[in-house]
């Protein structure tokens, strides 16, 4: 996970296609309790004692992704928070996604 949380996220210009199978499972096994939907996109929930809690941890993640330049989809409510990745350019995965769900992982 390290390696990954060290590295930057690359802005996608498209015409790439997306990872699969093997490139997934690979990067897949560096990031901590991620599922990945239908080798489309990376999702995980938190857990947190209040909405207050959930909303720190929420804005934590959006200044990441701004300082990446790569933002997820964001979902929370008291106690809980939903993080959904993937690259909207080429509606897939691409390494970028598991290099940021790792730098999250940092974060909580």
């Amino acid at each position: 996970m390290a390696e990954l949380a060290s590295r930057q996220c690359v802005p996608c210009r498209g015409g790439v296609p997306p990872l699969d199978g093997e490139e997934i499972t690979k990067l897949l096994n560096q990031i901590k309790d991620w599922e990945v939907v239908h080798q489309h996109h990376l999702k995980k929930i938190w857990k947190f004692a209040n909405f207050r809690e959930a909303q720190d941890f929420v804005n934590q993640v959006g200044n990441l992704a701004e300082e990446q330049g790569h933002h997820p989809d964001i979902c929370f409510g008291w106690g809980r928070a939903e993080i959904n990745i993937w690259t909207h350019k080429i509606d897939g995965l691409t390494e970028s996604d598991f290099i940021l769900a790792a730098k999250i992982d940092r974060l909580g």
